[in-house]
Formats: structure tokens, sequence, C-alpha cells
């Protein structure tokens, strides 16, 4: 099935789930409810922070009556937070854990996820770096520690310097399973001892910049003309794909990933417009603008 037949129906099964469920919004009792219509606590990943910020102020013009408040500090913290009632809803660049849907429950409600953008994880370096094309194989070997020379991937003679997101994040996370351990569930390696742990996406972009030796990884939206993008092979031949929203939507580039947001039970008046908004052509403008990618065609 195509890319685009997959993402009209994940956007038809969480309209279709949102329509059957049974409501379990009576949990939300920890949000002021006077405010619960007209204001939305929005909170999570870093990688969608700026998406949801600009979605947020667009939206004050759509319905002036709806305020919206948008902070990141990570995907595992926006599911903490919208476990413990302090927020609407949860941003994430992963899917909810199975020990976080548990507290959820214990906590009485089930969450609702919505897929509202799509990425690509793109491996940077450098501009000086010569190396222009690595294979996914090589990539996990370097955040492995089994490969730690530039020379070793056809660079020059020069120590490689590993840059990774924080494990909050939902980008790490991502990266971890699907690059160092090669989507191989059996896997249990980690990131190398002497991987340097960043807070954000834009200190990944600002170290790699000022850093030869210097790899990292981000979101697409994030990559500036500062940095320079790998290209990424699955096997050993020489089929290198860079990332690029043709190269999501087609299926070609490796790493990709859906871009979520969760709420506490089935979204009602306020919350759901604002959820219907989001996945509407208008939004999902800002969405292509930003450098992410459409979940809907425009």
């Amino acid at each position: 099935m195509k890319r685009c037949t997959q993402i009209i129906l994940s956007y038809l099964s969480c309209l279709l789930l949102c329509a059957c469920r049974s409501s379990s919004l009576g949990t939300t009792e920890q949000i002021d409810p006077g405010t619960q219509n007209s204001y939305i606590e929005n909170k999570g990943s870093d990688t969608l922070v700026n998406l949801a910020l600009a979605w947020a102020e667009e939206y004050q013009q759509v319905d002036p009556g709806v305020q919206i408040s948008v902070t990141g500090g990570g995907s595992g913290t926006g599911f903490a937070a919208l476990i413990n009632g302090t927020i609407t809803i949860a941003n994430a660049s992963r899917q909810i854990k199975p020990e976080e849907i548990d507290a959820a429950k214990d906590n009485g409600f089930d969450p609702i996820e919505f897929i509202v953008a799509d990425d690509a994880i793109a491996v940077i370096v450098n501009p000086s770096n010569p190396v222009d094309n690595l294979s996914l194989k090589q990539v996990s070997k370097i955040y492995k520690g089994e490969i730690n020379n530039w020379k070793e991937v056809g660079g020059e003679d020069r120590p490689i310097v590993k840059l990774s997101r924080e494990t909050n994040s939902g980008t790490h996370v991502y990266f971890l399973e699907t690059v160092v351990r090669l989507s191989d569930k059996n896997d249990s390696s980690i990131f190398s001892a002497d991987t340097l742990l960043l807070p954000s996406s834009e200190g990944i972009i600002v170290e790699v910049r000022d850093n030869p030796n210097a790899i990292g990884y981000d979101g697409l939206g994030y990559v500036t003309e500062d940095v320079k993008m790998v290209g990424l092979s699955e096997g050993t031949n020489n089929d290198y794909i860079y990332p690029s929203t043709n190269t999501v939507i087609s299926g070609e580039y490796p790493i990709s990933r859906h871009l979520y947001m969760y709420t506490r039970g089935e979204p009602s008046g306020a919350e759901l417009a604002y959820l219907e908004w989001v996945l509407s052509p208008d939004a999902q403008k800002i969405t292509a603008d930003l450098g992410f990618v459409p979940v809907i065609s425009e």
C-alpha cells in the first residue's frame, strides 16, 4: 500500500476512534473545568514544539476565544504531564509506551493518539567533512562505539564526536531503536558511553556546525544550511537516499516517522475543534512550510 494511502487511513481511523469510543474525559478534573473549553495546555516533544507554536499562533486568528500554551521538554515529559493531568494535549515524536498507557489507565483514562505530521531523521555532519554517504549499519557502529575514526568510513584521519538528544527525547528513543539497534527487538545495545547528550534540536545543529569531527541527528524541520545531511543506505549497495518531503512520502528514506498529539480520552469542545483544525489543509500547509511532511493532501 502506498504511503499516502496509509496516511489517509491513519487519519480516518483516528476520526472513527473518536466517534466510536465511549467518553473518558471525566478524568480531566485536574484541569480547571472553568477553562477546559477555552484554554489548551500543550507540552512535550522538542521536535514538534516549533510547529505546535506556529499552529497555536495561527489558531488564535481562527478562534480568538481559545488560548493555547505550548512548551517543550521532550516526549517523555509530555506523556508524564498528560498522565498527571497537568496538560490537555501531549506532543510526541514517538508512540506512547505500554507502561505509559498502563499509568494512564491507572489514572482513569485511555490516551487517544492523533498523527499530526510526518518527519525524517537527518544524519548530519560538518560541511567540511568529505563523507557524503553512510549505510545504516555504519551509523549504528559509530553510535555503538565500534567505529571511532572518520577514516574507517572514507573520511579523514579524525576522531568521531558523537552527538545525541537526551534520553527523555522521543527522537533519542526512535534513533536508538531504529538506527543503533537497526530495528532488531532482540538487540539491547545502547549509545556508546562517550556520546554527548544535548538538550535540544537546535543544540545538535550548533555543535555539528562548529565541530568538524561531529556527527549528529535531527528532525528534518530543524536542519539548516550550516550542516550537511548524509545520504543513507539500508543495505550494502550504493543506493543512498537523502531526507526530503518527497523521499518521506515515497517511503524511500529509511528513517522517517510520525509525529503525534495525545489526549486524555476522547477530545471534545475547543480541544476537539483544535485537533480537527490541525489536521486541516490550512494547518498542514504550515507543516510543509516549516520543513515537516503534511499528513493529508493540500
